[in-house]
């Protein structure tokens, strides 16, 4: 009970506050609650973080002595004549509907033998991968390897190399020592890296490793109702629409003195401005909260776009929803707008993705892939403990991290969307569908959980095009091509079928069928962020939108008048969930620029220097990364035959012909 009320109390003081974050010589991170209190509840605090932390070794050895058998089609091994036969839970790797599986017999420290399966996971996409291990005396290991270069390389078994990988690319073959007796512990050492990757094979693979994820203090109490007390997303709720009702609004000020001295820059490169109220047009909005530098001093012009100083092909707008132009509102009828939320200051930001490349990253903890909270019981299968067959990633690794490899494109990162417990429908015609239809998810084109029809989709593809749609089951002849893709509730914004208007979403007033967060007696309002795709003079922008004290209704209604021809929620409830940062390299230093400052508060820093969420430290949540397009993009990866599109693709046999010169 006491813990209890320590979590609601700890809740309560830091929703609003900061946390500061310290990582222990273990990799543990230990949170450092706020100083007001009590030294008891920090030490729970402490104690439980340390408690939680994933605890990793080598798979227990199977039982039997019967030699390892491959199980077709699924690169799972099983031990037993009767392993084919075996009943087990099913795992993301049978999500994988274009896997293409190799195996081979291999040779490890002092003779010892055994059977390496590698499953590459989307051979299109060339990212990710999975290699087995399983030994004669029955230990078991399984790694997540990702391909750091998969515009050319390719990841092989190869029989004339039986102690590794083979990196098969330009020039001669690279075999990858893992097992020999010339590093005979190197396979446990891997095991206990705490690390979000590890560099393997001079660099051409990266090994994944779930370590544990930064959040703040409210987060960790807020997680920890929710999990352990019965009613806890009620207390959550509680805490949220009582004490911190509107604790992140920011009411827009207009600027004082002359009226503009000159016009605000224009472009036809630049997105299109907003549809303003003729009332309005000349407005000078205030902002205490913009983070990112823009080319123009003294206060923006409501509604038109100001590139970002350091960034080409980045710009910043400021808006309200009351001073959106009729026009708008008449195409869009949403609910009435009240007084709070009509003045509460809208940040954006556009990317021009003829520059940009768009990837998703998976935290360490969120979105999950167990059940959520919300799903009806006549919707679940009892014996499955997830939607789409389990309840954890495994053997696949969720890093909370920017890959490595393309760190140094990395112009901005943004929070993804609602937790697991949240990502799924109550109520409505979705609720009684596809399990729930909780809200899938992939990953470096491997699908970590399944995308529902009916839902909002922000996607890349392996060409780099972006996208964003409300997926149909007709849209998954594209998966082997997606490379990134989110789903989030249902739209914002969205064609009308019979005119080909853009329209609110059907469900937008709807808070129970729509899943749109917020407490069941419709109280609507709260900090949002949500996206959407606008086509303008022969470009396409991602615009991101960050709304200080927002309905669904506020969020269709300014992404409109920006021209948005799509548009959908991703996160809300605090500034951190709402995240953006963008990044530029100065002086040999890596700058952090927030949209908004409140947003800096998972950020770390050493003196001078602020060390960001996601690209330099693994975080829980998940997060979209927006990357500069590299010079001359092959068209794709070496081989990338189409595999066969069947969850029952065989197991390949492994070449007969090594390609390893001897």
């Amino acid at each position: 009970m006491l813990i209890v009320a320590g979590a609601v109390g700890l809740l309560a003081l830091g929703w609003g506050g900061a946390n500061r974050l310290r990582r222990t010589a273990n990799g543990v991170v230990v949170r450092r609650p706020d100083p007001t209190l009590t030294e008891h509840f920090a030490a729970m605090v402490a104690s439980a973080d340390h408690a939680d932390f994933p605890k990793r070794g080598t798979h227990a050895p199977a039982t039997g002595a019967s030699p390892p058998v491959l199980r077709a089609g699924s690169g799972m091994l099983g031990t037993g004549a009767d392993a084919v036969a075996v009943l087990r839970p099913e795992s993301p790797l049978e999500l994988q509907r274009f896997r293409r599986v190799t195996s081979m017999e291999i040779l490890g420290p002092s003779g010892r033998e055994g059977t390496a399966v590698l499953t590459d996971l989307n051979p299109r996409i060339n990212d990710g991968y999975v290699l087995e291990l399983v030994w004669s005396d029955g230990e078991e290991t399984r790694l997540h390897l990702e391909n750091a270069r998969p515009e050319i390389n390719r990841l092989v078994l190869d029989p004339g190399f039986p102690s590794g990988l083979v990196v098969a690319g330009p020039g001669k073959p690279r075999p990858c020592d893992l097992w020999s007796d010339r590093v005979p512990e190197r396979m446990h050492e891997l095991e206990k890296r705490q690390r979000p990757y590890t560099a393997l094979c001079d660099g051409d693979v990266l090994l994944r490793h779930r370590t544990q994820g930064s959040r703040t203090s409210r987060e960790w109490a807020a997680d920890f109702l929710r999990s352990n007390v019965p009613g806890g997303e009620g207390l959550t709720a509680l805490v949220k629409n009582t004490l911190y009702a509107d604790a992140f609004l920011e009411e827009a000020q207009l600027a004082s003195g002359a009226a503009p001295v000159r016009e605000p820059p224009d472009s036809p490169d630049f997105p299109r401005a907003a549809l303003v109220s003729p009332l309005h047009r000349t407005d000078r909005l205030v902002s205490r909260e913009l983070g990112i530098e823009i080319a123009e001093s003294g206060a923006p012009v409501v509604g038109r776009w100001y590139p970002a100083t350091a960034t080409p092909g980045v710009f910043v707008s400021l808006m309200t929803p009351g001073r959106v132009a009729r026009e708008v509102l008449e195409k869009s009828p949403v609910r009435a707008l009240d007084a709070t939320e009509s003045g509460a200051l809208v940040y954006l930001i556009a990317f021009d993705l003829e520059r940009f490349d768009l990837g998703f990253g998976v935290g360490t903890d969120h979105p999950g892939v167990g059940w959520s909270e919300r799903a009806q019981a006549a919707v679940r299968t009892p014996a499955r403990p997830g939607p789409d067959g389990f309840s954890d990633l495994l053997p696949l690794e969720p890093t909370g991290f920017v890959p490595p490899q393309v760190a140094d494109r990395v112009i901005a990162t943004f929070a993804g969307g609602f937790k697991r417990a949240h990502g799924a429908f109550r109520t409505g015609a979705l609720a009684r569908v596809n399990a729930g239809s909780h809200y899938g998810f992939v990953e470096g084109g491997v699908v970590m959980s399944r995308l529902q029809p009916g839902l909002s989709t922000l996607f890349a593809l392996d060409d780099g095009s972006v996208g964003m749609k409300t997926w149909s089951r007709a849209d998954d002849g594209l998966l082997e091509r997606v490379r990134s893709a989110r789903q989030n509730g249902v739209p914002l914004l969205e064609s009308d079928p019979l005119t080909g208007e853009i329209v609110a979403g059907a469900l937008v007033g709807r808070w129970g069928e729509g899943n749109w967060g917020g407490s069941q007696d419709s109280r609507l309002r709260s900090v949002r962020a949500g996206a959407g795709i606008q086509e303008w003079n022969g470009r396409r922008f991602l615009v991101f939108a960050y709304f200080s004290s927002a309905t669904p209704s506020a969020m269709a209604v300014v992404l409109a008048s920006f021209g948005c021809q799509y548009a959908m929620h991703l996160d809300m409830n605090a500034p951190e969930h709402t995240y953006l940062a963008l990044y530029r390299s100065r002086q040999g230093r890596l700058d952090v620029e927030h949209l908004v400052r409140a947003m800096s508060v998972l950020d770390k820093t050493s003196g001078s220097t602020t060390i960001p969420r996601f690209l330099a430290v693994a975080d829980n949540r998940d997060f979209f990364y927006l990357m500069r397009k590299p010079a001359g993009r092959p068209t794709g990866p070496p081989g990338a035959a189409r595999a066969e599109a069947s969850p029952d693709t065989p197991a390949a046999p492994a070449s007969p012909t090594s390609i390893v010169s001897r």
